[in-house]
């Protein structure tokens, strides 16, 4: 939904902004390709090999960096406050077509599945040495699984593992052979997201994002997970991830954003057939306050 976050960011051809999720670089291009001569635009990758894709425009700068911590380096570069932000919460076509990197089900390689390949935590670390308890709840908060504790039971018994055919073989009594690819779908994402702590990091992102933006500056966040994706809508709701509004004295809602989309903005039946992965996007906006 490559159009309808750039629209969402309703790009001033002299403003300031954020992409936190640089990736292949495409939604930083799309932006740059509005700016004017004084804009700028600051992107942010803790994947360093997204740092081959850098755009030679004196306009940008790629730093490689989690973007929990984006606000502390658009202050240092005194880019503060700034006119939007965009975050894709997804992971990048390099990622998943790398077999090394372990992202993807159908090559086998090793269980890693680190966006940032400086960090200690993998994968493997995860299946070998959770508890059943800690295996159970990551794989039913993440990934959603209906039988997450035959599937813990599976990999307990088959420790240890260390490859991505490994732990498919593990576990194929527990896929149900109808979503065979959903479901293995479900079981990696749930990995992914506890490998790099991606909750707690988009957590922290969002808090920043309302310290970040000038009134009337724009949050376009495109979210894969039902979890995720509440989190997003919450906070622009309400300015908490609960969803609870705060009043003033006077009734009035006391919080950062106002959102610009009530339901989330999903891909179209055109979209899907161009980029299948697309799937499960859902797209918010809203508009600082």
């Amino acid at each position: 939904m490559l159009n309808e976050s750039i629209e969402g960011l309703a790009i001033e051809a002299q403003g300031i902004y954020a992409d936190l999720t640089f990736g292949g670089g495409g939604h930083s291009r799309a932006i740059l390709e509005k700016l004017g001569d004084r804009g700028r635009l600051v992107a942010f990758d803790q994947d360093e090999d997204a740092l081959e894709n850098a755009i030679p425009d004196e306009r940008f700068l790629l730093i490689n960096q989690n973007f929990r911590y984006f606000r502390n380096f658009l202050r240092m570069h005194k880019l503060l406050p700034v006119d939007g932000i965009l975050a894709d919460l997804g992971i990048s076509s390099h990622q998943i077509d790398t077999p090394e990197r372990g992202f993807a089900t159908r090559f086998d390689g090793p269980l890693d599945l680190r966006m940032d390949r400086n960090a200690s935590f993998t994968a493997a670390q995860l299946v070998n040495t959770y508890s059943d308890e800690k295996l159970r709840e990551v794989f039913t908060s993440y990934g959603e699984i209906d039988n997450a504790r035959q599937l813990v039971s599976a990999i307990i018994q088959s420790r240890p593992l260390h490859t991505v055919m490994e732990l498919r073989s593990a576990i194929a009594p527990c896929v149900p052979r109808k979503t065979e690819n959903k479901y293995l779908a479900m079981v990696f994402q749930a990995m992914r997201i506890e490998v790099n702590d991606e909750i707690a990091v988009l957590q922290v992102m969002l808090r920043q994002s309302a310290e970040s933006l000038k009134p009337g500056g724009r949050l376009v966040v495109l979210a894969y997970h039902s979890l995720e994706d509440r989190l997003v809508k919450n906070f622009m709701r309400s300015g908490n991830f609960e969803g609870i509004l705060q009043k003033d004295f006077f009734g009035n809602i006391q919080a950062p954003f106002t959102p610009l989309t009530r339901k989330p903005i999903v891909p179209s039946v055109a979209e899907l057939e161009i980029n299948p992965r697309s799937r499960s996007a859902k797209l918010r906006i809203a508009i600082k306050n």
